[in-house]
């Protein structure tokens, strides 16, 4: 019994010592530190397929390599490269139960220069129906990772052509995804159609914390790095640095990394990954996402937008999504006694739990959401030039991080399940 308590009066006083080195850990010299690099002029904006981009990725290695992570099972570095397939289109057509299909009616995504098809063979078939998100219900097909012929309403002849913007790349390289705007059934049918294919290299960065008793469950934390490069000048200046979007997210993955890394206990393995390809359509985090079998991802914590204050002033985030399961609960829970406060998502008209690197595994049942406190409605600086450095609140931002380290606990201990996304409504 003496040795019982004795043990219980160790492990308090050691998790309350740890409690008070995390300032030694996450801070706002921290914050600076990194978010200095990643938001820097040389880093050019961090614009896909530039070599600049390729430095940021470089830099979120070392860092990943020095905290002491491990790669992926089967990759020799902390890099996790994948394609794009970009398309140049062709002829198109197509022809239902003997009728021929205007041609503007027609998109075809696929990673083949020829796509022919006179039967369903192999492929799923689906339906938008009127009412439905066009954008978003397209972009769960194509992002499935299946074969599918799509029938959409033609209540939706006039934003139809938008969806050609999604046939330009994609990271389901071996699927094609077909959308007819048509009234007819799929009964007697033929497509055709012909594109100039080519692919493009990407890379996601990715670390790897072992769990200890339960390491077939991940944890996920993550943020995106790159953004949009350089454009017209405004007052001289043409680089977009990004560092609230989403340097900031990049950072608060960094320093979680160096925090569990040094803490040590995660009975859940912890997956951290900085994402490519988020302003261009979420492609990096699209391929990471299908790496993983759903099933085995016990949470996502997104991280996008946090060197700002939230609506409600400082100490505070939002949680997108936040009714869709009881992880915010958990982490409000864990929270207890603290100043910080986690909230529902206020700007939900902006329909953000579907608009970040968390969409592809919620979409999938997972309790995958994004922890941020940029305000949709009124943040100066959102994909400007002016998004820098000096505009961010280092020590707010490094209260937030701390927030997810700690609200966090018990879910990477394993005492914690939140709840999965009810699939159900995505239909």
């Amino acid at each position: 019994m003496k040795k019982l308590i004795l043990t219980g009066l160790l492990a308090t006083v050691t998790s309350f010592l740890f409690a008070q080195d995390i300032d030694k850990i996450i801070n706002a010299g921290e914050a600076e530190r990194i978010e200095k690099v990643l938001s820097a002029d040389n880093m050019e904006g961090r614009k896909v397929f530039t070599p600049a981009i390729d430095r940021a990725a470089d830099f979120i290695a070392g860092e990943f390599k020095s905290i002491g992570l491990k790669p992926l099972k089967g990759a020799s570095g902390y890099l996790q490269p994948f394609s794009l397939i970009r398309f140049k289109p062709g002829k198109v057509s197509a022809t239902i139960n003997g009728e021929a299909l205007d041609p503007k009616n027609i998109v075809v995504v696929s990673p083949d220069s020829l796509v022919e098809l006179h039967r369903a063979s192999g492929y799923k078939q689906a339906v938008i129906k009127a009412g439905d998100n066009l954008q978003d219900k397209a972009l769960g097909y194509i992002q499935s990772g299946k074969k599918y012929i799509v029938l959409v309403d033609t209540s939706f002849a006039k934003s139809f052509p938008r969806l050609s913007g999604l046939k330009r790349q994609t990271v389901n390289t071996d699927k094609t995804v077909i959308f007819l705007l048509t009234a007819q059934p799929l009964k007697k049918f033929s497509i055709e159609a012909h594109q100039e294919v080519t692919p493009a290299k990407l890379a996601n960065v990715v670390g790897i914390l072992p769990g200890k008793s339960r390491k077939k469950e991940y944890v996920i934390f993550s943020g995106h790095y790159d953004h949009l490069g350089i454009g017209r000048p405004v007052n001289g200046d043409s680089i977009y640095n990004g560092a609230n979007d989403d340097a900031a997210g990049t950072t608060a993955v960094i320093m979680l990394a160096k925090y569990f890394k040094a803490k040590g206990d995660n009975e859940r393995t912890l997956v951290f990954a900085a994402f490519t390809g988020e302003e261009s359509g979420g492609f990096g985090s699209h391929y990471f996402s299908r790496q993983f079998d759903p099933t085995t991802v016990m949470a996502m914590f997104n991280i996008e937008m946090i060197g700002t204050e939230s609506k409600w002033g400082r100490n505070s985030a939002y949680i997108t999504g936040y009714e869709k399961t009881d992880m915010g609960q958990i982490l409000e829970k864990n929270l207890q006694g603290t100043e910080f406060k986690f909230y529902p998502d206020p700007y939900t008209k902006e329909n953000l739990f579907y608009r970040s690197d968390n969409a592809t595994l919620a979409r999938q049942g997972v309790p995958a959401h994004t922890i941020s406190t940029s305000k949709m409605d009124n943040e100066p600086n959102y994909h400007k030039v002016s998004d820098e450095i000096q505009t961010l609140d280092m020590a707010n931002m490094a209260m937030i991080i701390k927030a997810v380290a700690l609200s966090s606990a018990s879910i990477i201990s394993g005492k914690d399940s939140p709840s999965r996304v009810n699939t159900a409504d995505l239909r």
